[in-house]
């Protein structure tokens, strides 16, 4: 194998993706149910997951048919974008429809404004049991920060809730209260905290009940650190991972180089191909555990006579550029870790293969997962309802997303075509996103293209002045 290879190569999005997927071998059971019970609500939700790790948006170095299946028995959004990418402001958009200095968590470790009106918190008042699992990262400093029900935002059963951390094991004393390992301790197929979730989870969905419930699962994994349980930590061999062509990449604006020079992958780092190499292949062994265990909670969901009566939804709070640019991790401006997946199912009312190619935000999932369940909103998010585009109607929609960095300091829009973004007193990009996937070419000091970043310019501002953003201080100078 060469050593470096285009991500994109291996990595195709698009409707004739999602549309070959149409009959997957590993899909989901078929489940019939009475169509006049109110919908549950199922969300997985994983931590640092970039697009290309699933067979549905690409991906060819794992097998991903679980997952996948909710995808092609759904919908596919090929344009779903964070509009912060780091956890806590991206994971407050996703459940309030508000944007990061409006929820209040706009950077890691800051709690979500206690007001805020969360999706549990909606689905509470229209008589929804409720309950999450997993990682929350909203709750501002607390690690693990085993959360209690006056903080839960809605999240009746949170007994199995944490604040922050990424560990690989959890066990449960002779109570039932759960004790996390250190990071390095890695559990087995029940204590390995994708495992344990996952039966978490499952053990919720048996329980009788007389209403709907909205459960929300959080994974995770794949983020750092890159372990995981056997027998999927030997599953790819690290020599046939490909690396990105842009890891070495020669001339990148100043805010990317010093990232790059400080991180992972320096440049001036020994064996620095052969560390991203065992990087990706643990990334996605940890995938594959997640994709056998969202099997396990489908199959449950189906066992119980409910699959087609939940909306089922997989998603993450933003992707890992994994040596893309030498970068690790996300929260920086390349695309990959803004532009995540969306696979939503529910058979009632989306039909199975249909590709959503507008640019939908997180902002918007709430309002339109609520309008997709019969809802009323709280009325306070600034996101748009999207469910038109999932139907097949015809709908007014506006294919921008805009970046809320956590910095306050950069700023910007991804459209159908480009991508722009501001760096106070640094480096400002303009990416071709048809022509330059790679993201090598910045045209912002291009005179050709003068006329679309005043354009750009004039919708960033009018979109900051609209929703009252911090980075408007700034941002007005452009002018």
């Amino acid at each position: 194998m060469e050593s470096t290879v285009s991500r994109r190569e291996f990595i195709k999005v698009g409707a004739a993706t999602v549309a070959g997927l149409g009959a997957l071998e590993s899909g989901m059971i078929s489940a019939e149910v009475s169509s006049e019970r109110p919908p549950n609500l199922l969300i997985i939700h994983t931590d640092q997951q970039s697009s290309w790790t699933l067979g549905i948006y690409g991906g060819t170095l794992i097998d991903t048919p679980r997952i996948d299946a909710i995808g092609s028995e759904g919908a596919v959004f090929s344009n779903f974008f964070t509009n912060s990418a780091v956890c806590t402001p991206s994971r407050g958009c996703f459940l309030t429809g508000r944007y990061p200095h409006a929820h209040g968590a706009y950077k890691n470790n800051i709690e979500l404004s206690r007001d805020e009106m969360t999706l549990a918190r909606v689905l509470q008042k229209n008589g929804y049991e409720t309950g999450y699992a997993g990682k929350w990262h909203l709750d501002g400093t607390p690690k693990p920060g085993w959360m209690k029900l006056s903080r839960s935002m809605g999240f009746e059963d949170c007994r199995y809730m944490f604040n922050r951390g990424h560990w690989k094991k959890i066990v449960e004393d002779a109570d039932g209260d759960a004790k996390e390992s250190p990071y390095n301790v890695i559990g087995d197929e029940k204590t390995y905290t994708t495992d344990w979730l996952a039966s978490k989870t499952i053990n919720f969905i048996k329980r009788q009940r007389e209403n709907p419930f909205f459960f929300m699962v959080s994974i995770p994994d794949p983020h750092t650190p890159y372990t995981v349980r056997a027998p999927y930590d030997t599953m790819l061999n690290p020599d046939d991972m490909p690396i990105p062509l842009t890891f070495s990449e020669k001339n990148p604006p100043k805010w990317a180089a010093a990232a790059r020079d400080n991180g992972r992958y320096a440049m001036k780092k020994p064996k620095r191909e052969e560390i991203l190499r065992q990087d990706i292949a643990a990334y996605c062994g940890e995938v594959k555990c997640i994709d056998d265990n969202v099997g396990r909670i489908l199959d449950c969901l189906a066992e119980q006579g409910i699959l087609d009566n939940t909306i089922v939804v997989f998603t993450t709070d933003h992707g890992d550029y994994m040596g893309e640019h030498g970068l690790l991790g996300k929260n920086q401006l390349y695309e990959t870790a803004y532009r995540i997946p969306l696979l939503i199912r529910w058979p009632k009312k989306i039909a199975g293969n249909t590709a959503v190619d507008n640019i939908v935000s997180t902002v918007d999932f709430q309002p339109t997962v609520l309008s997709l369940m019969g809802i009323e909103p709280s009325g306070r998010e600034q996101g748009g309802d999207a469910s038109a585009l999932i139907q097949g109607r015809k709908a007014d929609w506006r294919d921008v997303s805009f970046i809320h960095h956590a910095s306050l300091k950069r700023a910007g829009i991804f459209t159908k075509k480009y991508e722009l973004a501001y760096v106070q007193n640094n480096d400002h990009i303009l990416f071709d996103r048809l022509n330059d996937p790679e993201q090598v070419n910045n045209l912002f000091n291009d005179p050709k293209y003068k006329n679309v970043i005043d354009e750009l310019t004039e919708q960033i501002i009018a979109h900051n002045t609209e929703v009252d953003s911090p980075a408007l201080s700034w941002l007005k100078e452009l002018r």
